[in-house]
């Protein structure tokens, strides 16, 4: 119960605290305290932003990354798991997603979390925003072209997003 004004603990002249800010949901909106069926969960953002957050605390490492035709809309998620310095990404799973952003698919963030914790991931390294198109060269279009269909991506630099050609 809230009591009167009287009650309440005043607060300090210097207490100017901003509330948290909280990452675009991997599970659809999600968040802790929301319950399913009676059960209170964490959204899926929370918990890879958490972990992510946490720094290097050893291996496996999971290195997540996002897709998309533009820099707004992320339709693939790269998941990889490291065992050990030096040593190659095995297994790697990708997900995607064609109606909707991955980073708010529900059903995504759910598979997500799954595989993570699968392989039980100590650290976490997520990418900082979508950094490329989400089909591959070689495999969907010819080795050293761009991709006929993300326009947006060719001659851009997938990390700062400028024109280099």
């Amino acid at each position: 119960m809230a009591g009167t004004a009287s009650q309440r603990k005043p607060q300090s002249q210097g207490d100017h605290r901003e509330p948290r800010q909280r990452a675009a949901p991997l599970d659809g909106g999600a968040s802790e305290g929301n319950t399913r069926m009676g059960k209170s969960r964490k959204s899926s953002a929370s918990w890879l932003g958490k972990k992510a957050r946490r720094g290097f605390r050893g291996y496996p490492i999971a290195t997540v990354a996002f897709y998309g035709p533009t820099p707004d809309l992320a339709t693939k998620i790269v998941v990889a798991i490291v065992r050990g310095e030096g040593r190659e990404p095995d297994p790697l799973e990708r997900w995607f997603s064609e109606d909707t952003d991955v980073r708010t698919n529900p059903a995504v963030g759910e598979k997500v979390l799954a595989f993570l914790k699968e392989h039980a991931a100590k650290s976490v390294i997520v990418t900082d925003g979508i950094i490329g198109c989400p089909h591959e060269e070689g495999i969907d279009y010819p080795e050293g072209k761009s991709c006929p269909l993300c326009p947006y991506w060719a001659g851009r630099d997938r990390f700062t997003r400028e024109r280099i050609q």
